[in-house]
């Protein structure tokens, strides 16, 4: 067997391949048959014959030709016939097909190249135009080899791609049950006030993060966090903020100290945001920052104090139903060393509510992107008067997917609903 060898090159490997020498050669003439196969024989290329189209197709179902030389006018199936049979074949690569006729008419030619045909050469076949067809067709070959096997490369890679895109996506979703775990209550009874929480990301984990803890028998404190950005980064942000304002873990909470009797107190809310700027300029070091809603409440009194950072405007909701939005803004928390935060005081009646909220709500934008901005929080607070606690913020999120048009939100969204219940004796 005569193989002749061409140098390509795995893109893999950076290794010699066999380049696509294997010619068939069908004509019902054995003399025109024997003429192409010398021909190409001396140029090194491995040929098979076949006198008909019906046995060139059975030898095309047992080999694998790179080229198949095919006279177009035989007897039974005609070359017409047998390229269109090839093409139907099933077959690892391409294989170039060129039509030996004596037709010149532009009418044949185009319904050979509409039954896959490559190229022509008239008969009588003069060698070096068959050369020259034969070696633009190693050409065009050749392409398609490299085509495949870098295809097999990007194939390799997609699927190893998407198998590492399955580990991640099963690790956030391992991820968001932990953050989630972060807020495992999310209504909370204290007897004069209640407390409900709503913490909802926008993808798998997020970087809003919600909280209550006692401070002592009479007050306790909330707060509603916001991490600067999305995703795993601002995830883990939220959850090393967890430890610091736990109720679980009073010892290490921030804004918890021991007053001079040796009672539990709490930190007044404007030290609570500076010693949080502090931690995340200091001692963390990190590139993120957050906004901040932090409120101390007193549970018999109704009286609350509060440090607004960077966070939007809290609103109020008194029990004869009128809505107002408190605070003056701030400065987020860890972006300017000595940042200043000013305290806001409020009182809540029997039957008046406090809603800390993230920009998930003000900043949700309908279909053209407007946003809903308070005039719109405070259109829901109004339309969902009647419910109280987790039903109340279940009609709040209700309303922001019928104004966003979408149950999917672009930012995540997260609340904490204060309640004060009726007066007790």
């Amino acid at each position: 067997m005569n193989v002749a060898v061409l140098k390509t090159y795995d893109p893999m490997l950076t290794r010699p391949l066999l380049a696509p020498r294997n010619v068939l050669v069908v004509d019902d003439s054995r003399a025109q048959r024997k003429i192409l196969t010398a021909s190409l024989m001396r140029r090194g290329y491995h040929v098979m014959e076949a006198g008909t189209g019906e046995d060139a197709l059975t030898l095309c179902r047992q080999h694998r030709f790179d080229f198949v030389l095919s006279d177009w006018m035989m007897p039974g199936m005609s070359g017409l016939e047998l390229c269109a049979a090839f093409r139907a074949l099933p077959r690892d690569g391409y294989g170039y097909f060129i039509l030996l006729t004596s037709r010149t008419e532009k009418g044949e030619a185009a319904r050979g190249l509409d039954a896959g045909a490559d190229d022509f050469l008239a008969k009588p076949v003069d060698s070096e135009e068959l050369h020259a067809r034969i070696t633009a067709g190693e050409r065009i070959l050749r392409m398609e080899r490299e085509l495949t096997q870098k295809n097999h490369v990007i194939g390799a890679t997609l699927a190893e791609m998407r198998k590492l895109y399955e580990s991640l996506d099963r690790d956030l979703i391992e991820a968001r049950k932990l953050q989630q775990s972060l807020v495992p209550v999310r209504h909370h009874d204290f007897g004069h006030a209640q407390v409900s929480l709503l913490l909802q990301p926008s993808g798998h984990v997020g970087g809003d993060l919600v909280g209550v803890f006692p401070i002592n028998d009479r007050r306790i404190g909330l707060f509603a966090i916001d991490v600067s950005g999305h995703g795993v980064a601002s995830a883990i942000m939220t959850a090393r903020l967890a430890g610091v304002l736990s109720g679980a873990a009073p010892e290490q909470n921030i804004a918890l100290v021991t007053g001079p009797d040796g009672l539990r107190d709490g930190r007044p809310p404007e030290q609570v945001a500076d010693a949080l700027n502090r931690l995340l300029l200091d001692d963390i070091q990190t590139e993120q920052y957050l906004t901040l809603l932090y409120a101390d409440a007193d549970l018999f009194t109704g009286d609350v104090a509060l440090v607004q950072a960077g966070h939007p405007h809290p609103a109020v909701q008194r029990a004869n139903g009128t809505v107002e939005f408190i605070g003056a803004g701030g400065q987020p928390v860890g972006l300017i060393a000595g940042a200043r935060y000013d305290r806001v005081t409020l009182s809540l009646a029997p039957g008046d509510r406090l809603l800390l909220m993230s920009d998930g709500l003000t900043e949700c934008m309908d279909a053209l992107g407007a946003q809903l901005g308070e005039a719109g929080i405070a259109r829901l607070i109004t339309a969902s008067a009647t419910a109280r606690g987790m039903a109340f913020l279940d009609r709040i999120v209700r309303g922001l997917k019928d104004f966003a048009g979408t149950p999917d939100f672009a930012d995540d969204v997260s609340a904490v609903l204060l309640e004060r219940g009726p007066k007790r004796d």
